[in-house]
């Protein structure tokens, strides 16, 4: 099949929610945009998650999946996602199913003009404290790196693969997507999505990863700028 679309779906210890995901996921394809394949980024699970994933894309064709000898954390799993896209378009989406599937659609109708399209979650369904949190850390990286980003921990994105594959990402870098496009001269924009209460699986970020952990991550984001290489190919021969 000639997909033009892969979304990446990290998983660390998802077993709860696999099925749904599949489900979700497959119901999504049937009436997504463009062509859609489906790629599992299993970080180093340590429950049935594997042998969940392997058992979903037995049965799907448009699935397929990636597994880490050990866990190495979300944005090592995304970079990976997007290491081993095929397709025009990249996105990834969480295995909690917190963000609609569904939601890809409006995202893919501004990729044409825009290199990334995040989604923000409006009405978001999280405690109190994850809210605040969130709404610091989001502040606190706007400052830093000025991308105009009310919610770049959505997660819900699509990315031209072009610009995905030349994103240098490291621990934490998840939250600067929007940044690093941005730093490649691309264009970036952000709709609002649907938002849903976790109903299976643990939260794997507390107040550390939430708040302080972006903080430590706008330092590295700010060398990383200094140190960031761009360039264009005239010609070829």
């Amino acid at each position: 099949m000639d997909y033009q679309f892969t979304i990446v779906v990290p998983v660390y210890n998802e077993e709860d929610n696999l099925e749904r995901v599949e489900s979700e996921l497959l119901k999504y394809s049937k009436k997504a945009s463009v062509l859609t394949c489906i790629l599992f980024v299993n970080d180093g699970s340590k429950d049935r998650s594997q042998e969940l994933i392997e058992a979903i894309c037995n049965r799907n064709t448009n699935f397929n999946y990636i597994s880490f000898k050990e866990n190495r954390g979300l944005s090592a799993a995304i970079k990976a996602g997007f290491d081993y896209t095929e397709t025009k378009l990249v996105g990834y989406i969480d295995s909690d199913l917190q963000t609609a599937p569904e939601d890809f659609n409006l995202l893919l109708e501004h990729i044409g003009e825009y290199d990334l399209v995040t989604g923000v979650r409006a009405n978001r369904k999280d405690s109190f404290v994850k809210n605040m949190s969130s709404k610091i850390a989001n502040g606190i990286r706007r400052a830093f790196t000025h991308d105009g980003m009310d919610d770049t921990g959505c997660p819900l994105k699509v990315i031209k693969t072009e610009y995905a594959k030349r994103i240098p990402m490291f621990k934490g870098l998840h939250r600067f997507l929007p940044a690093m496009i941005l730093l490649q001269n691309g264009k970036i924009i952000q709709i609002p999505v649907q938002h849903f209460p976790r109903i299976a699986g643990q939260a794997k970020f507390g107040l550390w990863n939430r708040l302080l952990g972006p903080l430590s991550d706008c330092f590295a984001y700010l060398w990383m700028k200094r140190k960031y290489i761009n360039y264009d190919v005239s010609k070829k021969g």
